[in-house]
């Protein structure tokens, strides 16, 4: 098989539908869940490899929803609750099944802070700290990490294969190497939390920005994800789909979608 990359969530912080929210983005998704979105995360299977991309809260319901039972690397691109917080959820899958420790890398930064929140996983895991620049070299894909701009130490990934995926859940733009780097990619997948003013735009992208940020880098395609769609204009997946009518480059992501690398 050709190695595939797989998002499991495409959702912000609060996830679609928030249980506390009656927003048009929340009964949209309540009435058709096809349109929900769990925290993001993201899938690797290179034929003879599986590696796991961030652990969101929402990590048991996606790897059963997308039938996924094992997995050999876990990277964490940042330390932040809604990309590390179903890490616990994979405990009894390596005691129990696995039964040999999982490779998991880290922003360096993030290393005690994981070693203070999982005592009682430091023996299912090989802890190692990730460094921007790395590349990790797969079955028919090579990884590299590159720095992204969200306020604490955080990855971006760059995928190659046949296709090069560029990947960058959580970030304000891109620093200028980065940009270098991905130039020309095939897929862009990027951060698009907001829908209209950014409210955090030292950490985040809006629509409208993430879509700049594709043509600044030329990107084949660009993807938009880590949606809120609860900020600041609450939206509908209907709506953006319009307004994307005139960028015939980009797309929406969904939970589940799956790109050939």
């Amino acid at each position: 098989m050709s190695p595939e990359f797989k998002l499991l969530g495409t959702g912000a912080g609060p996830g679609v539908p928030a249980f506390y929210c009656d927003c048009i983005a929340c009964r949209e998704a309540r009435k058709k869940p096809q349109r929900a979105r769990t925290r993001s995360g993201a899938f690797i299977d290179t034929g003879k490899e599986r590696i796991l991309i961030d652990a969101s809260p929402d990590l048991r319901s996606q790897l059963m929803k997308e039938q996924i039972d094992s997995l050999d690397y876990l990277f964490i691109t940042h330390w932040h609750y809604d990309h590390f917080g179903g890490i616990g959820d994979l405990e009894f899958y390596i005691k129990l099944k696995r039964k040999h420790p999982v490779k998991l890398f880290l922003p360096s930064s993030a290393v005690d802070d994981f070693q203070a929140a999982y005592p009682f996983m430091m023996d299912v895991f090989e802890l190692e700290s990730w460094d921007y620049e790395r590349s990790y070299n797969f079955s028919n894909v090579k990884l590299t990490v590159l720095p992204a701009n969200h306020g604490i130490q955080t990855g971006g990934l760059l995928l190659e294969a046949d296709q090069r995926i560029a990947y960058f859940t959580d970030t304000s733009g891109l620093p200028e190497l980065t940009e270098q780097r991905i130039k020309g990619v095939d897929t862009l997948i990027c951060d698009a939390t907001f829908h209209g003013e950014n409210w955090y735009p030292n950490n985040h992208m809006s629509i409208e920005e993430a879509i700049q940020l594709g043509e600044k880098v030329r990107a084949s395609h660009t993807i938009l994800t880590h949606l809120a769609m609860h900020y600041s204009a609450p939206t509908t997946v209907q709506q953006i789909e319009e307004e994307l009518h005139f960028y015939p480059k980009v797309s929406i992501a969904f939970d589940g979608l799956t790109l050939q690398l």
